[in-house]
């Protein structure tokens, strides 16, 4: 496969009226007067035209959108170009980082002849600059400020999710969550949904669930055996304290350009059930914090969404529906969601409903399902002149298939296009100076350090030892009253007296005094059963 013809730097007219026909008719389609992202210039018969520039109305970026293509061809650095200009036109961006390239973002880029040369091809002013970005670390493995979540934030959902629980599985989880709630027993990180499972299937816990079903011993087995094994591959650093204010994403700079937040995930690359449900953690709790603003001239964050496919293998119906009304939802919010994966069959059909916006690059088709792959994706598109199968796999590095949402929110012609080069460093910064950027960060102090204060493990634990030492004490005062009292008869009364007390200082009464009402409601819960109670 070979590029389309590389056009020297002067060619192509320079007004959309100079264009051929058919070309000119496709521009038209992206000459918004409204404030716009500019993506790149059409490429026509093997030309590059800069005097056709195709571009995204700002106000339309919280349509969502989707990013695709085969490895190599430049869907990061459309991800780079697109959060740059975002970033400049003050809207706060987060982008997952699963290469550990784009902390390049911070820093000016790199001129050099190839960056000339394609600046003259599409038409593009380029300057070298870098812009305001944080760093984060999921749970602090690797460089970044620790993000973490707590497990009653989290939900069940999610988490049923992340364990790979089947739907029995999952509802139990509900229960137990559902159960922890209602009693005050904060899950901060999974020592404590341990606590709360072993409680609940003991002779002093079962009772607890009788009235809504309870909890079999066999599910409560399968839940402990998924958390031991989750916890195995490190993921108890996710979950704890201090939690994550995702409020934190919404910041602008002091020159009034959006922060660009980059979540390094390179350090988690072997754990993609767990980052892409974290991801999607960050979007539901964003969910249920913002208020409604409708349609806004630009939004208020734009949210990229690497490696999409992994949030969707092996989910579960319930969780599907949950992701697609929480992206129909909220755009209503002022969020856009960019999904970014391979191809478009890698996001449900109603999930990619929903994504106005489409950056489709280049497709291979070595293979049948390569070939299968490709004419699905050449469905998804509007019709167009273009024949798609052959454009689709005859692109270069660094061009795309566009169609996006015009300001009335009217699909844009179909337009091959080649992609501005981004204006930041193309690849990742040096450790010692991404570290740097960390350590310097007004958010280090805050989450830097965990903290385990008490929680359901130490409550149930300290109840435990409590009721231990409340029946040994009773042990003890039976003893002692029977060597008292005179007479065989009076001694079972006595120890059957003593019994009823020794179940009247149990651990749940206890339980329910002293926790139940410290607290005294339950949580609520949005779609994805994450908690709506603000953390600060």
């Amino acid at each position: 496969m070979t590029e389309p013809e590389q056009p020297s730097p002067s060619a192509g007219p320079s007004d959309v009226s100079e264009l051929p026909a058919e070309a000119g008719q496709i521009a038209s389609g992206y000459a918004f007067p409204g404030p716009a992202l500019e993506l790149g210039a059409l490429l026509h018969d093997g030309r590059c035209l800069p005097g056709a520039p195709v571009r995204i109305p700002l106000g339309m970026l919280n349509r969502h959108g989707l990013v695709a293509g085969a490895t190599g061809t430049g869907k990061t650095k459309t991800l780079q170009l697109v959060a740059e200009q975002l970033s400049a036109n003050g809207v706060p961006v987060f982008l997952a980082d699963m290469k550990g390239d784009l902390s390049g973002i911070a820093a000016p880029g790199q001129g050099g002849e190839k960056v000339v040369e394609r600046a003259a091809q599409v038409g593009q002013e380029w300057h070298a600059e870098g812009f305001p970005a944080e760093f984060y670390a999921l749970g602090g493995i690797g460089r970044g400020i620790p993000v973490r979540a707590t497990v009653t934030d989290f939900g069940p959902v999610l988490l049923s999710k992340v364990l790979q629980l089947n739907r029995t599985q999952e509802q139990s989880l509900g229960l137990i969550f559902h159960y922890a709630d209602a009693r005050g027993l904060e899950l901060v990180d999974l020592k404590d949904l341990r606590a709360v499972v072993a409680f609940l299937v003991s002779d002093t816990g079962k009772p607890e669930l009788k009235g809504v079903g309870g909890l079999s011993t066999g599910t409560a087995g399968v839940i402990l055996r998924s958390i031991t094994a989750f916890e195995q591959q490190g993921a108890s650093d996710f979950f704890g304290e201090p939690e994550f204010d995702t409020g934190e994403l919404l910041r602008t700079a002091p020159d009034g350009r959006g922060v660009v937040s980059v979540l390094e995930l390179p350090g988690v690359q072997d754990k993609p059930q767990l980052f892409s449900t974290f991801l999607m953690w960050l979007l539901a709790d964003l969910y249920a914090d913002l208020p409604e603003v409708g349609d806004l001239d630009k939004p208020k964050l734009v949210f990229f969404f690497d490696e999409a496919h992994l949030l969707f293998d092996g989910a579960s119906k319930a969780f599907l529906e949950a992701v697609t009304r929480t992206v129909r939802l909220i755009r209503s919010k002022g969020v856009g969601v960019f999904f970014v994966t391979q191809t478009p069959k890698d996001v449900p059909g109603d999930v990619l409903g929903q994504l106005g916006n489409r950056v489709q690059h280049a497709l291979r088709a070595f293979t049948p399902d390569d070939a299968k792959a490709l004419k699905a994706t050449v469905r998804t598109f509007p019709d167009s002149p273009y024949d798609l199968e052959e454009v689709l796999t005859s692109l270069g590095t660094g061009e795309a298939v566009v169609t996006v949402l015009s300001e009335s929110g009217a699909p844009t012609p179909v337009a091959a296009t080649r992609l501005r080069a981004p204006m930041s460093l193309m690849g990742p910064v040096g450790d010692s100076v991404l570290d740097a950027a960390v350590a310097s960060s007004a958010l280090y102090p805050r989450y830097a350090q965990a903290v385990d204060r008490e929680s359901a493990y130490e409550r149930l634990t300290a109840e435990q030892q409590a009721a231990e030492e409340s029946a040994l004490r009773a042990a003890r005062e039976a003893e002692e009253a029977a060597r008292r009292e005179e007479g065989a008869a009076r001694a079972p009364r006595r120890e059957e007296s003593l019994a009823g007390q020794v179940m009247g200082s149990g651990l749940f009464t206890s339980l329910a005094r002293s926790v139940g009402t410290q607290l005294g409601r339950e949580i609520s819960r949005s779609l994805f059963g994450t908690s709506r109670r603000r953390r600060r």
